[in-house]
Order: structure tokens, then C-alpha cells, then sequence
């Protein structure tokens, strides 16, 4: 396709996570001159420390509570025993299968792998294990690394990146943060049989998400005997005598227990890349500066991703990797639009979310009207369980449009991927009315809802 020979590459990827390995096999399907450089396994933090194994261990979490409740059914017997490592064992094998079949992709759309740290060392010009590579685009997709807090004993914490590989399951675990991850944390670990304390310094976590969606979520976890600890945060952990962890909150509070997980957010994979050299920007947060078009302020050099730090969701970064193919190598100029990006916390219970929260959409319309119903699923009239399903749209009361759909409950990711093809395609509230519903079902309560829980005015 590029005839131009100048370089050795026409775009050279540094990062074989998610965004880079979609934008690397697309590119060099088109006949591009693709390298990638990988210094670790290859899919990134979703595939080898993030969504996959993440989710794996939501699954084992949720077979815990589905045994118990099995007994509404019919079904009687002991309590299985679980076997940690063979669990971790398994999800290995899931991510080695993974990182064979990225590979293979790759390999598949004739892009080069390469091996090592990459380091930018020229405008056209990238060294892996002291052999450099002149490309005519460098795309940087480096991803994001865990943040921990500074504070007297804060060594003795550990990341999200280790919980994979833990050798064994605590019997008590504090999580300390209150974003998806530390929350999903929370929901695994309770699910497993630990006894789960989870910290956050303000007043309520999942921050950005629909407000009277996180109390809803915080009501339910607390029903299910885990322990909330709103406006508190840890400010010293100490190791006691028979190796556990003696904690002390800023409240004063104390908490012994047997491991400490920081959540606490995430930090754009800048450092020691050779940025600085040829004058790439970075924000405040350490991210890279783009355009519209993910170009740096040096023109050769393109960024996306969680490196970036606009969404740090997978689908995002594919996303964003799927338009800068389209941008240069396709003449494709439309932008992409982050508007109406679903997304799901897999939480216990789960949160599915598309569109504006009740609080944004106060802020943007002058008239808004609130649907919204809570209630005990069919499966749940029979389990042993406190959990309930909250449902939620969100109406521009002037134009009738479903500007925000949110959801509480088992599968709520699954219902809300559907629903974000509605808001999408601009569907109005009268739409939602006349669709038929599938009963019974949890997600017809999404086309049911006829009366408006309440009205606001700005």
C-alpha cells in the first residue's frame, strides 16, 4: 500500500495491549508495514490483569453465592469445598490461550512482533534491545499502571496486578479505594467466603456513576454483610506479631486484617520512554496530549488508550484504535464519538450504565422526567438472597428521547449492551413504550415502565 521506503516501517507500534494489537492487525491488513513491540505478554492489562481474569473470578464468586441459594430449588447437599489454586490455575490457561491466539492475529495480518522495551529515540525512530527501527508513524499504547498512596506502611499493600497470584485466599481482606475495580474487588473476594472491609475517602464510591444507582449498590452490599466505610481511608498499616495487618483509618478507626488491596486508580504508562527526548506533551496526570486525531504535538508520533487517559475501557481503546486506522490509511476524518458509551461495573450485584446520569442530565436539559422500578426477580423468589433489581431511564421531557439508561441486578451488562444500541439510535421514551417486552424476564421492566417516578425542573 505505501510505497514509501524511507523507513523500515510505516508505523510502529509501541504496546501489544488491546488498543495496539487492534490497530496494528487492521493496519497491516491494509497492506501497511506494521511493527509491535511488546516487552511483556502480549493483550495487555485487560487480557493478562484487568477484564478477563477480572471477570473469571466474578464468575467463582458468583457460583459461591448461586450454590446457597440453589437450595430454594430443590437442590440439597454440603457446600462444595473451593480450591483456590485451581482456580488461578484455570484462568492461566484462559490467558496463555489468549496471548497464543493475539499472536497469531498478528502474525495472520503480517505485522511483526518484536520483543523487549521499546524506547523512542527519534521522531522516526524507536530502539528495542539496543536495535533501532525507523517508522514513519510511532503509536504509543502503553497503558495505564496501578497508583498506590504514600503513607507510614503503605509497602505492605498490594495492587490489582497481584491478586492473580496470590499463593493463597485471605480469610479477611480490606480494599481500599472506591472506583469499579475496587469494588469488583470487593464483590470477588466476599463472594469467595473473605471477610470484606472496603474503605473510600469520600462520601460515596463509584464516583461519575448515577447517584441514586451507587446508594442502591451500597444498600445491597451492606445487606449481604460487607463492611462500607465511607469517608475513611487508611493512614498507617503496621504487620503484628503473628503476621497480620493492624490498620488505622484517618477516622481514627482501626481494622486487623490479612491483606490490604489498593484500589486507588490508575497511572498512564509514560516513564522511561524516551518521551521527554523528542518533546512529547504530557497532562498533569502523566497522560499524552492528542488531537482529535490521537497525534501528539510531534506529528509522527500518535497515542491512544489508556495512556491517554480519556475512558480507560477496552472497548474504548479499540475503538479509538479502529478510527486512527480509519484516519490514516483509510482517509476517514470523522471523529470519534465518546457520547453514549456503555459501560458495566461487574459488582455485586452489577451495574449496566449507557448514557447521562440522573445529576448530568439535571445539568443539561431544562426538563427531565424520571422512570425508574425496584423488585425481586422471578429467580429470586425462590434463592436465598436480599438482592433486588433497580431499573432507571432518564427523559429529555421536551423531546421525548431516553437520554440515560442505568441498571442494578444480575446481568445488567449483558441488558444494557442492548439498550445502547437504542439510545444510539435516538429512541424516545415512546419508543421503550411500544416495543414488546419478553416475559418473564428481568430486562421487560426496561419497556413497562409507564409511570414517571418523578419530574425535574431547572
Amino acid at each position: 500500500m505505501n510505497e514509501n521506503h524511507q523507513y523500515q516501517y510505516d508505523l510502529f507500534v509501541i504496546g501489544a495491549g488491546s488498543g495496539g494489537v487492534r490497530a496494528a492487525r487492521m493496519a497491516a491488513a491494509l497492506g501497511v508495514r506494521v511493527a509491535v513491540a511488546e516487552q511483556d505478554r502480549t493483550g495487555g492489562t485487560c487480557v493478562n490483569l484487568g477484564c478477563v481474569p477480572k471477570k473469571l473470578y466474578v464468575h467463582a464468586a458468583e457460583y459461591g453465592s448461586a450454590f446457597v441459594q440453589s437450595a430454594g430449588f430443590g437442590f440439597s447437599s454440603q457446600r462444595p469445598s473451593f480450591d483456590w489454586q485451581r482456580l488461578q490455575q484455570n484462568k492461566d490457561k484462559v490467558i496463555v490461550r489468549s496471548n497464543r491466539a493475539l499472536e497469531g492475529m498478528l502474525s495472520k495480518a503480517g505485522a511483526t512482533l518484536i520483543r523487549g522495551k521499546a524506547t523512542i529515540t527519534g521522531k522516526h525512530e524507536v530502539t528495542v534491545a539496543d536495535t533501532s527501527y525507523s517508522a514513519e508513524r510511532i503509536l504509543i499504547a502503553t497503558g495505564a499502571r496501578p497508583y498506590v498512596p504514600e503513607f507510614p506502611g503503605s509497602d505492605l499493600m498490594i495492587v490489582s496486578d497481584q491478586v492473580f497470584a496470590l499463593p493463597t485466599l485471605p480469610k479477611r481482606a480490606l480494599i481500599v479505594g472506591g472506583g469499579y475495580i475496587a469494588t469488583e474487588f470487593t464483590g470477588i473476594f466476599h463472594g469467595l467466603g473473605v471477610a470484606v472491609t472496603q474503605a473510600y475517602r469520600g462520601e460515596l464510591f463509584l464516583r461519575g456513576f448515577d447517584q441514586e444507582i451507587c446508594s442502591y449498590v451500597a444498600d445491597q452490599m451492606r445487606k449481604k454483610k460487607i463492611d462500607l466505610r465511607f469517608n475513611c481511608q487508611p493512614q498507617r498499616i503496621e504487620k503484628t506479631a503473628d503476621g497480620a495487618l493492624q490498620v488505622t483509618f484517618t477516622d481514627s478507626s482501626a481494622l486487623e486484617t490479612d491483606m490490604v488491596l489498593a484500589a486507588t486508580g490508575r497511572r498512564p504508562n509514560t516513564a522511561q520512554l524516551g518521551l521527554e527526548g523528542v518533546g512529547v506533551e504530557l497532562d498533569e496526570r502523566g497522560a499524552i496530549k492528542v488531537n482529535d486525531g490521537f497525534q501528539t504535538n510531534v506529528p509522527s508520533i500518535y497515542a491512544l488508550g489508556d495512556v491517554i487517559d480519556r475512558l480507560q475501557l477496552t472497548p474504548v481503546a479499540l475503538a479509538e484504535a479502529m478510527n486512527l486506522v480509519d484516519r490514516l490509511y483509510r482517509d476517514q476524518k470523522a471523529r470519534l464519538n465518546y457520547a453514549l458509551i456503555p459501560s458495566a461495573v461487574f459488582s455485586s450485584p452489577n451495574i449496566g450504565t449507557v448514557g447521562l446520569t440522573e445529576e448530568e442530565a439535571r445539568d443539561h436539559y431544562p426538563r427531565i422526567d424520571i422512570f425508574s422500578t425496584e423488585f425481586r426477580s422471578l429467580k429470586q423468589a425462590l434463592a436465598d438472597t436480599t438482592e433486588r433489581y433497580l431499573m432507571k431511564l432518564i427523559v429529555d421531557a421536551d423531546s421525548d428521547r431516553v437520554v440515560g439508561a442505568h441498571m442494578v441486578g444480575e446481568g445488567a451488562g449483558e441488558i444494557i449492551q442492548g439498550i445502547a444500541v437504542a439510545l444510539q439510535a435516538g429512541a424516545t421514551k415512546t419508543m421503550f413504550d411500544q416495543t414488546v417486552g419478553i416475559h418473564p424476564t428481568s430486562a421487560e421492566e426496561f419497556v413497562t415502565m409507564r409511570s414517571k417516578t418523578r419530574s425535574i425542573t431547572r
